[in-house]
């Protein structure tokens, strides 16, 4: 038997990882407090960083695998939960002041290894709360409330590890992943799993799904060239911001106009949902190159700024179409497997490209570097129209891919 989801359980799940994405931005600020204010080293956070990348980096396919297998409510619940554990374990490893890299390392192996199992059931789990036709709009309420936490977050991170010290910043991240486990578990939704077939078996039924659409893998590959080119921009602008656009006030500006520009991509993305979002989508994430090329030519903040405002617009407007996309046009059984996939190449690509923007700088100048990457990642924006399927593929409007039961809250 099968129904329309029922509105409460989509608001149940945006509640929930509302405030866990608030909680989320604790995190960053607090470790880097509690390690450089402990004595540790830039290299200290980098490892601690790398651990938490590594670890999710190795899981993300597992983690698309068993988001198909089972319900992937369960997943996220028993994901929430290991990652509330790290949180709490990581609030006493500062609060007891400890110095072991290892532990600490390890702590956030755990954390990055359980969001590689949280990421796909999340995706697996959206499309079934909402009938299809409002999915768009549901991927850019979502989309909305992960700008705003990321805008907040930071901010009152700051001031609250000022006041009460980075153990107990820990301690609100860890809440906000109960809370949001608490939030999942309320939900009550089943959909048809696929039948297991072995872990290697269901991977390349997953990677079979991404070859089979010429749009879903022209998309990929595009966005592994996009994000190895914005890997080098996000080091490079950073650089050239402090050195000659202003310090570190200068990048606040700009931050806060990234953040802005989001927002307003989110609410003119849940406004204006396109019959082909792909169509619209990928000439919207053109728009960041842009933003790269004002900090070589002009290089004034004014025109930087507002660069960041229109191109982080555009591409959180590409995000919620290409959420749909992947809802609309994948089947549920295996939408995990192919998410996974997804997430994988931005894994790969953006810490590659970090890595080459320091060589690449000092062999050609800054300036070059970001002027070629801009490029790149303007041409890699606009490979994938030259598909049929990406300028072809339609919103759904009637029923689901996969049809999911009864979604109910409680």
């Amino acid at each position: 038997m099968t129904s329309t989801p029922a509105p409460s359980a989509f608001r149940l799940l945006a509640t929930g990882q509302g405030l866990s994405w608030f909680g989320d931005a604790f995190a960053p600020i607090a470790l880097a407090v509690a390690v450089l204010a402990g004595g540790g080293t830039a290299s200290h956070l980098g490892l601690v960083l790398a651990a938490t990348m590594t670890a999710r980096l190795a899981g993300t396919l597992v983690g698309g695998v068993w988001a198909d297998r089972v319900s992937p409510g369960r997943l996220m619940v028993a994901s929430d939960g290991v990652r509330a554990l790290s949180a709490f374990a990581t609030a006493g490893y500062f609060a007891t002041g400890q110095h072991s890299v290892l532990l600490l390392c390890a702590l956030a192996a755990v954390t990055g290894g359980a969001a590689a199992f949280f990421g796909p059931a999340f995706v697996s789990l959206r499309p079934l709360l909402v009938a299809a036709d409002r999915r768009h709009a549901a991927n850019a309420t979502l989309n909305i409330l992960q700008n705003s936490a990321f805008i907040l977050g930071p901010a009152a991170a700051g001031v609250f590890v000022a006041w009460a010290g980075a153990p107990w910043a820990f301690v609100v991240n860890a809440v906000s992943f109960l809370v949001s486990a608490a939030t999942v578990a309320a939900i009550r939704v089943d959909a048809p799993r696929a039948p297991r077939a072995g872990m290697l078996a269901e991977l390349r039924e997953g990677w079979h799904e991404v070859t089979s659409r010429s749009w879903l893998l022209a998309g990929l590959l595009a966005a592994t060239a996009y994000h190895a080119a914005f890997g080098a921009v996000t080091v490079l602008i950073d650089v050239i911001a402090v050195r000659d656009l202003g310090g570190p006030t200068a990048l606040g500006w700009i931050s806060a106009a990234s953040g802005a520009g989001g927002l307003v991509g989110g609410l003119f993305a849940l406004r204006v949902p396109p019959s082909r979002p792909l169509f619209v989508g990928w000439p919207c994430v053109a728009l960041m190159s842009l933003f790269a090329a004002a900090f070589a030519w002009p290089g004034h903040l004014g025109v930087v700024i507002g660069a960041a405002m229109v191109a982080f617009g555009g591409l959180m407007y590409f995000s919620v179409c290409w959420d749909t996309a992947l809802q609309d046009g994948v089947p549920h059984a295996v939408l995990a497997r192919v998410s996974s996939w997804d997430i994988l190449t931005s894994f790969v690509a953006i810490p590659a490209g970090n890595a080459l923007a320091g060589p690449l700088a000092h062999a050609y100048g800054t300036s070059r570097v970001v002027l070629v990457a801009a490029v790149v990642m303007a041409l890699a924006s606009f490979a994938p129209m030259l598909v049929r399927g990406s300028r072809e593929l339609r919103r759904a409007t009637g029923r689901p891919v996969a049809e999911p039961a009864l979604a109910t809250a409680g």
